[in-house]
């Protein structure tokens, strides 16, 4: 198995990114060689070198592995909506050797790699795989972002209870400055996950200052390329 993480989250606009980077971020301060991986995404912009994402750019600007943006997004399409439906209009399948293929190479080039999904767990990619079918090829440990916000209970425990065996820990990301209830809500998802919470992090706050190291790299134990 490859170091490393598939962060999902428990919805979309939630702060996979953030935490994703943030992951990044912190390693590479440790002195790791680290790859950021956005296998698919959606809402891309064309520009003259090609389709582009957003949150696939911010991966690469965290990651010290330099490699090429089709290895690092090697599935894009321009629509903001659902992959599956994407790849339809552009009229086009993902294929899954084409991702896997992509993601042995940065794991190669790299101490450690940072997988984002797109949306959350159950997305479809296909009219027979999902994101969910994605992370277990890549065999990753799952990191769930919580996005805090109302709602956010039954997103989490339904989304640990789909992910399983797989999920290794879950992240608290604020994305209100003043959520109602904010700490009975963290307490609850504290006292309620079946994985620990490897961060807490504030409205706007770097990711990076608030993710725990120790217990992160307890979630790797045994895991080696």
């Amino acid at each position: 198995m490859t170091n490393g993480w598939f962060v999902t989250g428990t919805d979309t606009e939630i702060g996979k990114t953030h935490v994703s980077s943030g992951l990044l971020r912190l390693f590479a301060s440790q002195g790791l060689k680290v790859a950021g991986f956005k296998p698919v995404a959606t809402g891309c912009a064309l520009t003259p070198c090609g389709l582009r994402n957003d949150d696939a750019l911010a991966l690469m600007r965290a990651s010290t592995v330099d490699v090429p943006y089709d290895l690092v997004n090697p599935c894009a399409f321009v629509p903001p909506i659902a992959p599956h439906l994407a790849a339809e209009a552009a009229g086009v399948e993902i294929c899954p050797d084409r991702i896997l293929g992509a993601f042995s190479t940065l794991a190669d080039r790299a101490d450690l790699v940072v997988a984002e999904g797109a949306g959350g767990w159950r997305v479809p990619l296909g009219d027979d795989w999902e994101m969910a079918d994605l992370a277990r090829r890549l065999g990753m440990p799952v990191i769930l972002v919580v996005g805090m916000r109302l709602g956010c209970l039954n997103h989490a425990l339904l989304s640990a209870q789909a992910i399983g065996g797989q999920l290794c820990g879950w992240v608290a990301n604020h994305l209100e400055r003043d959520m109602a209830a904010g700490a009975g809500n963290l307490a609850t998802l504290q006292a309620r996950m079946p994985v620990p919470c490897l961060g807490v992090i504030p409205y706007d706050g770097p990711a990076e200052a608030h993710l725990n190291p120790v217990l992160l790299q307890s979630t790797l134990g045994g895991r080696s390329g």
